[in-house]
C-alpha cells in the first residue's frame, strides 16, 4: 500500500502514468476514488496522483484534536513535496476544492493550473448560506448516535425534497465508494465537518491565484454551490466557469466524460501558457 509521510501522518496515495503531473483532491466523507474516471482517463499522457485526505480512507485519522482546511492544504503541499511533483495541476471537488483553492492561494508558485468543481469558498454569503454552513455542525450529534452514513442519507433525502432529485446526482456511486473503502470513525467525521463548516473564516486571497483556473458545477447542484462556484470564477484572475449539464454535486461521477474533457481543456490551456512563458513543468519524481 503506497504511503508517504506528510506532516504528522502517513498519507495513502495512488500514482500512475508519466508526463506533466495532475493531483486530485476528493470531497468530504469519501476517498480518492471520487476522481477515478478522470484518474484512469488521464493516466495516458500525464502523471496522475490521487490521495486520501487526512481523516479519510486508507490515510485514516490522526491524534490532532481539530482539523482545518489550512491543515489539509499544508498536507497537500507536503504530499507534493514528498512525491517531488513539479508544479502540478491541482483538481479539487467539494471539500477538495476548498483545499485546492487554499493551497493555490498560499503557494501560488507551486502549481501550474487549478480545477475547482462543485465547491464553495470565501465569497460573500447570503443569510441562507450562512445558516446552511452552520447547520453542518448539527449533523455531528446524530452521527454519534446513529452513524454518519444514516445521517448523510437523511441529508441527501432532504436535499432532494428541497432542491430536486438531481442535486445528489448518482448517489449510488458515492455509496459504492464508501462500501469499498475503510469506514470513517465518528470522531474523524466530527473533525472533518467542523473543518468544513468553519471554512468561511479561513483567509483565502483568491486574487493571489496566478494560474489558469477552471471552475465548474453540476446543473442540478444545490443553489448555493452554483452561485459560489460562479463567484469564485469572478474573483480568480484567470478563471473560466462551466456548467456540467445533467450533473449533481459529484460531477466527476455523474458526467465523467464531460468533466474529463473539461480538465483536458484546462491542461491544454496550461500547456499553452507554459509554452509562452517558458516555465514548462517536469515531473522529476521516480515511480514509487
Amino acid at each position: 500500500m503506497p504511503t508517504v509521510v506528510t506532516d504528522d501522518i502517513e498519507t495513502y496515495y495512488e500514482r500512475r502514468g508519466d508526463g506533466p503531473p495532475v493531483v486530485f483532491v476528493h470531497g468530504a466523507i469519501v476517498d480518492h476514488a471520487q476522481w477515478k474516471p478522470q484518474f484512469d482517463a488521464l493516466a495516458e499522457g500525464y502523471t496522475v496522483v490521487a490521495y486520501d485526505v487526512r481523516g479519510h480512507g486508507r490515510t485514516g485519522g490522526s491524534d490532532r484534536g481539530t482539523y482545518t482546511v489550512d491543515l489539509f492544504a499544508d498536507d497537500l503541499a507536503a504530499l507534493i513535496d514528498a512525491l517531488d511533483l513539479d508544479r502540478p495541476v491541482v483538481c479539487g471537488l467539494s471539500m477538495g476544492g476548498c483545499i485546492a483553492m487554499t493551497f493555490a492561494a498560499r503557494y501560488p508558485d507551486r502549481l501550474s493550473g487549478l480545477v475547482l468543481a462543485d465547491t464553495f469558498g470565501p465569497v460573500p454569503l447570503t443569510l441562507g448560506e450562512r445558516v446552511q454552513r452552520a447547520a453542518l455542525r448539527l449533523t455531528i450529534l446524530p452521527a454519534r448516535l446513529v452513524g454518519y452514513e444514516r445521517v448523510e442519507r437523511a441529508m441527501v433525502w432532504l436535499q432532494r425534497r428541497v432542491s430536486g432529485e438531481g442535486v445528489a446526482g448518482d448517489y449510488e456511486r458515492i455509496e459504492a465508494i464508501r462500501d469499498r473503502g475503510p469506514t470513517m470513525s465518528t470522531a474523524e467525521f466530527a473533525k472533518v465537518i467542523r473543518a468544513l463548516s468553519s471554512f468561511g473564516r479561513t483567509r483565502v486571497d483568491l486574487r493571489a491565484i496566478a494560474v489558469p483556473t477552471l471552475t465548474m458545477y453540476g446543473e442540478h447542484d444545490a443553489g448555493f454551490v452554483r452561485r459560489q462556484t460562479r463567484g469564485l470564477a469572478a474573483l480568480i484572475p484567470d478563471a473560466d466557469c462551466r456548467v456540467v449539464l445533467g450533473a449533481g454535486h459529484a460531477a466527476s461521477l455523474d458526467e465523467p466524460e464531460v468533466v474529463t474533457a473539461a480538465i483536458r481543456g484546462l491542461l491544454a490551456r496550461v500547456a499553452a501558457t507554459e509554452s509562452r512563458t517558458g516555465t514548462g513543468t517536469t515531473d522529476s519524481a521516480t515511480s514509487r
